[in-house]
């Protein structure tokens, strides 16, 4: 995650172009004549040396010639050449460098020699084998893309250079603008998820788009994204939606799960709105980047034409979005002021002649109604009435592109008369559109960009303590299978393991012969009318496709007869398969009920995913199945069950009864916990999870582990997200007082304002480093939300009114060895030793997380802060460039590898 020396690329003060060339056509050629075109006012300097002068610049023969330190480096030489170049380069103090040049590869050494040589200067690489950056706003162009790009807000980043090209085009074209455009090229060293991270904290920057074909550093690229999305819109087109998931899996999970539908998951989870198509990918950011997420995205539709408005409900349906309902309230209002052949439902068809007046009255009163989210507006055009003047209609009623605080989208249709109704329209700032497909379009982009943000701000924690289970027993049973050689678990091992994480299983029991089925299907019938004979064999993986399942057996003799014709079956399609068992249990056979699918499988980029979906034998005939990343709570769990079409069903309709959802999002979580808890873990299926009103129960389960991972302690290390660290909170007493100390969350947003009123303007000049009056909302979400993979903040809360009243911050630095440490207290409370103790536990937070050091950039003015350093053992040094400042710094004890 290191932004580290970044800014030379995007803000230098002068570049050096080495390679530049006279020859037409060249890429030297091509990229100087862009830097000179563009404007750039800072120093240029060509470096080849066969010229003395290029594009009637100076030329020097080498990089140590060059007058001055270049802040960003182009180089455009043969590959063979770059590896020296970069090592001048660091030498002379440059710390940022585009290599376009391409052929320099992983297979040919030159590519990490090129790293090795950039690595002790810190010295940062752009690409290889990319178009180049442009940043309109430094009037500098340093790429061989064939047109300049205007400023404005949006930052691209692309892995495809034609595609940035082709983008920068379309821009053009679209009157649309940028404030960074990156061609990240092969991504040697700086990629994605470092130019999320410089891009987050860009003022210029209002939206990020981006389009990626591979995630190389999931982790990094999510923790980034999640950080990114958080205070700006994060559009992004990722290509390679249909390569095919494995066809052997062990589990029916590994077979459903789909890479593409783990990257689906993985980019929702972290924030960012996904589109399909490059047609989209700016029309997709305008539109939720006027607007913030909603909690609910229940469209209304305003329309002078009931066909036009079916149209728009029509593709709304096939979005996924959700149709309001209007209130009793709202039509009775409408009732009073619409004709009487109106609709009287949602689409709201006010009828062709409909004047600006009824157009203006009936917005007014839909905006109000509590159950509408977003409303779309719509216009025919007709001989009865304006679509000008209902577009001037509208817009008096707009503020920052909302009509009563509620997002509105508009569709004008039609040629000259609409497209005048749709300029007034985007004058007043209300977004606009050509036709019902376009504006469904936009509302779903905005539906599920809110979902998006609703599901960033969730953190589950490594420890769920609403998940009752038994560890301990669990780990047993994964030993005892991994002293065995073994990767699948039998079935009663299986369920042994998901029962000690709370999942409902039957009786089962392991029988070694036909006979001794008999006699278990005898003692089970004595209180079960039916019972069940499945097949155990470490050689087979789905018992069913064998034939390895008898149900509703009424006897004991029927029971053995079972396990005969199990043997028999399996010896004539595979004679050299094993029976080491049959398993026995009573026939479960629950009235209403639904049989699910709950699985874990492992992505090859973003490791653990947890599926759900419908159950039973024809799993990946049906394929009505979800992914999502772990770690999950309830809230997480839920979204992923209505992601499915038995999702609705589940919901109950006509005679079936609504399934126990909360036993459903319990089993999920369960799941969760599990591959929190247990690295070893590689797949799993629970199928079918019978689920019904009563609640739910695992009627079958296998297991596959990696051996070798066993002893392996959790928290997973290879979840993509990292979870809520909740292991780190404890209570301290301090002058009576009893205090919870915890890592922070999202919702203590809520907590800022009261504690900051309660924190003299002098502590927060002395937290800051200069004087500040005001946070704004934005600056409140970026502190509390947070990504507990690189960065930490522990908040100490009073424990009777729970009110904030301390915080300590960590920021790690990007080669993860040092960190710097921040410590507010409110002013009342200081002195009681709540300092002390909070930055107690951000050292050993610190240390545990492999850290070497935390440092402090302290006023030196700050006497009490400054005292506090030197007691807990702090040294104290001045600061390199600025007397006002003072460097703390404390070694730590490293403990890498504790998380």
């Amino acid at each position: 995650m290191s932004i580290r020396n970044l800014h030379h690329a995007i803000d230098p003060k002068s570049v050096v172009i080495i390679g530049a060339s006279n020859r037409g056509g060249s890429l030297g050629r091509v990229v100087i004549e862009n830097v000179l075109a563009a404007g750039f006012e800072g120093e240029i300097w060509p470096v080849n040396p066969k010229y003395d002068q290029v594009s009637g610049r100076r030329c020097y023969r080498q990089v140590a010639d060059v007058p001055g330190v270049p802040d960003l480096a182009v180089i455009v030489t043969p590959s063979q050449t770059v590896t020296s170049l970069i090592h001048e380069l660091g030498i002379k103090g440059t710390r940022a460098a585009v290599v376009v040049t391409a052929g320099i590869s992983a297979d040919n050494g030159l590519r990490q020699a090129m790293l090795d040589a950039a690595k002790p200067f810190l010295l940062r690489i752009v690409g290889p084998n990319t178009v180049g950056l442009i940043v309109p706003s430094a009037k500098l162009n340093a790429s061989f893309a064939h047109l300049q790009a205007k400023p404005s807000g949006i930052a691209l980043l692309s892995q495809s250079g034609a595609i940035t090209t082709s983008l920068i085009d379309w821009a053009a074209d679209n009157n649309v603008g940028f404030s960074k455009i990156i061609s990240l090229g092969d991504m040697a060293d700086a990629d994605a998820g470092d130019f999320l991270d410089l891009f987050a904290g860009d003022a210029e920057t209002h939206a990020i788009v981006m389009y990626l074909e591979a995630i190389s550093n999931p982790r990094k690229f999510l923790s980034a994204a999640r950080a990114a999305a958080r205070v700006k819109p994060v559009v992004a087109i990722k290509a390679g939606r249909h390569t095919e998931a494995a066809n052997a899996a062990a589990t029916h999970t590994g077979a459903l799960s789909g890479a593409d539908r783990v990257v689906d998951a993985a980019l929702r989870r972290a924030g960012i709105l996904r589109i399909e198509g490059l047609g989209e990918l700016f029309d997709a950011t305008e539109t939720i980047a006027r607007f913030p997420p909603l909690e609910r995205s229940r469209v209304a539709i305003v329309t002078n034409g009931g066909g036009a408005g079916v149209l728009a409900v029509d593709r709304l349906m096939d979005f996924g979005c959700e149709l309001a309902e209007l209130s009793s309230e709202t039509v009775r209002a409408l009732d009073r002021v619409l004709p009487a052949n109106w609709s009287r439902a949602n689409p709201v068809d006010i009828i062709g002649d409909a004047p600006p007046a009824r157009y203006k009255t009936t917005v007014e009163i839909i905006t109000l109604d509590p159950g509408v989210d977003i409303l779309i507006v719509l216009n025919c055009p007709t001989g009865l009435a304006s679509p000008v003047d209902a577009a001037h209609a509208i817009a008096s009623l707009a503020q920052s592109g909302a009509i009563s605080g509620k997002p509105v989208l508009t569709c004008w249709i039609g040629g000259r008369t609409a497209r005048e109704g749709r300029t007034l329209l985007q004058q007043a700032r209300l977004a606009s559109y050509d036709t019902p497909s376009d504006v469904a379009l936009a509302a779903s982009y905005l539906a599920r960009w809110s979902k998006a943000q609703q599901a960033l701000v969730r953190a589950p924690s490594g420890r769920d303590e609403d998940v009752p289970s038994n560890r301990e027993l669990a780990r047993t049973v994964l030993q005892k299978v991994a002293a065995e050689g073994r990767q699948m678990l039998n079935e009663l091992e299986a369920k042994a393991v998901i029962a000690a994480y709370d999942i409902p299983v039957p009786q089962t029991l392991i029988a070694k012969s036909p006979e001794e089925t008999e006699a278990i299907a005898g003692s089970l019938l004595a209180n079960a009318p039916r019972v069940v004979v499945k097949l155990i064999s470490k050689s087979i993986t789905h018992k069913s496709d064998v034939g390895g399942v008898i149900l509703d057996i009424p006897s004991a003799v029927a029971a053995r007869e079972a396990a005969e014709d199990i043997v028999a079956r399996l010896k004539a399609s595979d004679p050299t398969a094993l029976v080491d068992g049959f398993a026995v249990q009573p026939m479960i056979d629950i009235r209403h009920a639904w049989e699910l699918l709950l699985g874990i499988t492992r992505d090859p980029i973003f490791g653990p995913v947890v599926l759900f979906g419908s159950g039973g034998v024809s799993v990946e005939v049906v394929e009505d199945t979800a992914v999502a990343l772990p770690p999950l709570d309830t809230v997480l769990a839920g979204d992923l069950i209505d992601e499915t079409r038995v999702g609705k069903l589940l919901a109950g309709f006509r005679n079936e009864p609504p399934a126990d959802r909360a036993a459903i999002c319990r089993a999920l979580n369960s799941l969760s916990q599990l591959i929190v808890d247990f690295p070893c873990v590689l797949s799993m299926d629970i199928n079918p999870l019978v689920a019904s009103a009563e609640g739910v129960i695992a009627l079958d389960a296998r297991i596959e582990i990696d051996p070798q991972a066993v002893s392996r302690p959790g928290p997973n290390r290879d979840l993509a997200i990292r979870p809520y660290p909740g292991e780190w909170q404890k209570q301290v007493t301090l002058a009576e007082r009893l205090y919870h100390l915890r890592p922070i969350r999202p919702a203590d947003a809520a907590l800022y304002p009261d504690f900051l009123s309660k924190t003299s303007p002098a502590d927060i000049r002395f937290r800051f480093l200069s004087s500040r009056k005001h946070f704004q909302d934005h600056m409140l979400v970026r502190l509390t939300q947070i990504d507990y993979e690189r960065e930490m903040a522990f908040v100490a809360l009073d424990s009777e009114s729970g009110e904030l009243v301390g915080i300590s911050r960590l920021y790690a630095d990007p080669d993860h060895e040092a960190a710097e440490y921040g410590l507010l207290i409110r002013t009342d409370l200081q002195g009681n030793g709540l300092g002390w103790e909070l930055l107690a536990h951000l050292r050993d937070y610190a240390a545990a997380d492999g850290l070497k050091r935390i440092e402090g950039v302290i006023l030196s003015d700050n006497a009490k802060m400054l005292k506090i350093c030197r007691e807990f053992g702090f040294s104290i040094s001045a600061h390199p460039t600025d007397q006002t400042l003072r460097i703390a710094t404390l070694a730590l004890q490293s403990k890498a590898g504790a998380f």
